[in-house]
């Protein structure tokens, strides 16, 4: 189309383009982001005003995978895609975080990003795709975005730092860093690492940082070509009349009452502090709504918790800036479940289950765009409202559990062992919150993965680190946040490793960037923090326990033939359905050939093992098997020896005299004791009850 218009970039070495004008025209703004044969779609509406009433930025951003991107049918009855999948929810808080902090304090207008897979080729993940399109699309907008930003992926293999990794190579590598910045400065990181060093870590975000700089000189060079002028957007000054008020009539009693260590006891002097305030105001100011109340109160309350920082050098409860809250933990707090634990870090508290089980309940996974198939370890958070003291409703699960769960997960993810056996799920129920719960999990999964026996790799610790920062460049770093501190402060750095090396990661900020020598500090803080952590909690338990729970399913792997596999199945899973049903127990078979069998009943276990190796199980020669008769003939007896394996006595071998007919010896359903005395090459079997029989004899004369 003559209006459409292509930038043409390389990033890492790899093709990308931005392209607008064959797409949804009547948007604000709408751009494709192609990277090879991937393609994601991003189109941006916004209002004109704020709907009446709404005193905050109303930014949404969805992300969505169309099968047809891949050449697929969506599975289901109704073969269409239905509610989010995980992949996406977590695509879609990728792409918001990064662009939050770049709109203008007090724009309140509804901001809506629709994003959608159009192209994949299965061999990368697209969800940093989904960031540069959004930013091109509000870019190219009359939206008031203080932008461009861009993000990469960035693996490590072999040494070698990979920019747009393939799953292949994440697979193979050791770090998966999902790094969103400005031209100046990063603004987001993501991702997982097999503890890897700190500073390695920032030698991979600086080269992040150089891979971003194509895509955003290419996203102000499409607003050019597309003819729009140099965006320029108005900061409307607030008010300071109300707030410097409130701060002459409250400002020194907050901030005595923030040192309160406390939390509960801090929240009712705040609140009071609150009440007392409105009703002073209201006197002055008599045409103050409640809304606008709300959040002067907020404003001061930041203002009071970041100056107290800045200039006092003092933090909410009155905490070091490098000092952790206290510690506790205890495991095997609950009797029947596989493995368990509550930790605290202050008021902060997770409780924790693991549950193991046959493979067979592994989560599998459907996603379009390729990679993880199947999840053998599997961590969900859940965040009920009494664990902040409030009334709220339960439903489905939200997005902020669903990426805090995540974190947790991928950060424990690489001290599993390998080749697990088992299935495992952990949960983290959060029983009570004020900062980092996220870390929490991890912490207490770790505990409660020791308890349960799982012979995990090393122990991972997690803390966050907040940032405050002011005029002149004054920035104060601050260890172990409390939620006042992540909502008044700039950052929430988390980090979860190994004494070793980092495992997991995601850092999002408030501010238009972080300076690389706060990077650095934040990195180092994080560690010596998370060196505390691992100590106190491997003086709780210090290693897995060698003895899993008398609850916990038992597994016994046996390796068989893979040709035998079809043998052990059996036609449409008759034998094995079989096995599982008789002895209660479940069976997983794996296309090597393992074949791992669970039962928490070990006479079961015992039975149903018996019953695998007899139908998998090559008879040998020189050995005595127990068999059945199961056809007479006029020249021998076929003896089964195995379920579906049977060998010929022949006559001369019934006895060691001269047997007349086969009829004197054996009837059909008889059992008898034969010994193996050659298999051929097309696998007929030679069978010796004369033999077998003197060889008895001979071992009870000799017990005798």
């Amino acid at each position: 189309m003559k209006d459409t218009v292509k930038i043409q970039f390389e990033v890492g070495g790899k093709p990308m383009c931005f392209e607008s004008g064959l797409l949804a025209q009547q948007a604000a703004g709408a751009v494709t982001c192609q990277l090879g044969d991937n393609v994601v779609f991003s189109a941006v509406t916004a209002t004109n005003t704020p709907r009446e009433g709404v005193d905050f930025f109303p930014l949404q951003v969805e992300y969505r995978e169309k099968f047809y991107a891949a050449g697929r049918f969506p599975g289901g009855f109704f073969k269409r895609e239905a509610r989010p999948s995980e992949k996406e929810i977590l695509t879609a808080r990728v792409t918001d975080r990064p662009l939050r902090p770049l709109f203008p304090k007090g724009y309140c207008n509804d901001v809506q990003i629709n994003n959608m897979l159009l192209s994949c080729d299965g061999q990368i993940d697209t969800d940093f795709l989904s960031v540069n399109a959004s930013s091109a699309a509000l870019v190219i907008s009359e939206v008031p975005f203080m932008g461009p930003i861009a993000a990469v992926r960035i693996a490590r293999v072999n040494g070698q730092f990979i920019v747009c990794p393939t799953h292949e190579q994440l697979l193979q590598g050791d770090l998966d860093l999902t790094y969103a910045g400005t031209a100046a400065l990063p603004l987001m990181i993501e991702g997982s690492a097999k503890e890897i060093s700190e500073a390695d870590f920032i030698a991979a975000m600086k080269l992040a940082h150089e891979a971003i700089q194509p895509i955003i000189k290419a996203q102000l060079e499409l607003r050019k070509q597309l003819g729009l002028p140099e965006k320029k957007i108005e900061i409307v000054p607030a008010d300071e009349a109300k707030l410097a008020k409130a701060r002459e009539l409250a400002g020194a009693e907050l901030l005595a009452a923030l040192a309160t260590s406390d939390k509960l006891k801090r929240q009712e002097t705040v609140s009071g502090i609150k009440k007392a305030l409105k009703e002073k105001l209201l006197a002055v100011f008599p045409e103050m709504a409640d809304n606008e109340y709300f959040h002067l109160f907020d404003e001061l309350e930041i203002e009071t918790v970041r100056k107290n920082v800045l200039e006092h050098k003092t933090r909410v409860g009155g905490r070091g800036f490098n000092e952790l809250r206290e510690l506790k933990a205890q495991v095997g707090v609950l009797p029947r479940v596989h493995g368990s634990a509550v930790f605290n870090r202050g008021e902060t508290q997770s409780l924790a289950i693991v549950t193991l089980g046959p493979k067979k309940d592994s989560q599998s996974i459907d996603a379009v765009t390729g990679g993880e198939t199947e999840k053998n370890f599997m961590l969900h958070y859940n965040f009920p409202p009494y664990s902040v003291g409030e009334v709220g409703r339960l439903g489905t699960t939200g997005r902020r559990e669903i990426g805090h769960g995540n974190l947790a997960e991928r950060s424990l993810r690489p001290v599993m062992p390998d080749n697990y056996p088992y299935a495992v799920r952990l949960v983290s129920e959060i029983m009570g919150s004020n900062g980092s719960s996220s870390m929490a999990s991890a912490c207490v999964g770790t505990l409660a993965l020791m308890d349960a026996g799982v012979p995990i790799k090393k122990p991972v610790g997690g803390i966050s680190v907040g940032l405050f920062t002011g005029e002149n460049g004054k920035a104060d770093l601050v260890l172990d946040i409390l939620g006042t501190e992540d909502h008044c402060g700039d950052m929430d750095f988390k980090v979860c490793g190994t004494r070793d090396g980092i495992t997991g990661f995601q850092v999002d900020l408030k501010i238009d960037g972080l300076r690389w020598d706060l990077v650095e500090g934040a990195f180092k803080m994080a560690h010596d923090g998370r060196m505390k952590i691992i100590d106190f909690m491997e003086s709780v338990i210090a290693a897995p326990r060698e003895e899993m729970s008398e609850y916990a399913p038992r597994i016994v792997v046996i390796k068989i033939d893979p040709e035998k596999i079809g043998a052990l199945i059996g036609p449409g899973g008759k034998v094995i359905r079989g096995i599982t049903d008789t002895y209660g127990v479940q069976i997983d078979i794996e296309e090597d050939g393992t074949v791992n069998v669970f039962s928490a009943d070990a006479n079961a276990m015992k039975a149903a093992v018996k019953a695998v190796n007899a139908i998998t199980a090559e008879a040998e020669i020189g050995q005595i098997y127990e068999g059945t008769v199961r056809t007479i003939r006029d020249f021998g007896a076929f003896v089964e020896i195995m379920p579906g394996k049977d060998g010929l006595v022949h006559i001369s071998e019934l006895a060691d005299f001269r047997v007349g007919k086969v009829e004197d010896i054996c009837k059909e359903g008889d059992i008898m004791w034969v010994k193996v005395l050659d298999v051929d090459r097309d696998g007929k079997i030679r069978l010796s009850r004369r033999a077998a029989m003197a060889e008895k004899d001979a071992a009870a004369a000799t017990t005798d």
